[in-house]
């Protein structure tokens, strides 16, 4: 069995759309990954629910 821990996210990881800081990790089943802020990840949800392998979402922590 192989288990897979994904680290948070940090101030330091961005937003491929904008630049902004990252809150949501979208995983493909690629093995590539998306970073998008709460403000993108909302915009395109419905999109990403459909090709994601895993969705990372740390939106609480905005505050």
């Amino acid at each position: 069995m192989t288990t897979t821990v994904l680290e948070g996210l940090t101030a330091t990881d961005r937003c491929d759309r904008c630049g902004a800081q990252a809150y949501v990790r979208v995983t493909l089943p690629s093995g590539g990954e998306l970073l998008f802020c709460g403000h993108h990840s909302r915009a395109h949800s419905d999109k990403l629910k459909q090709v994601a392998l895993n969705i990372h979402d740390e939106t609480a922590k905005i505050g």
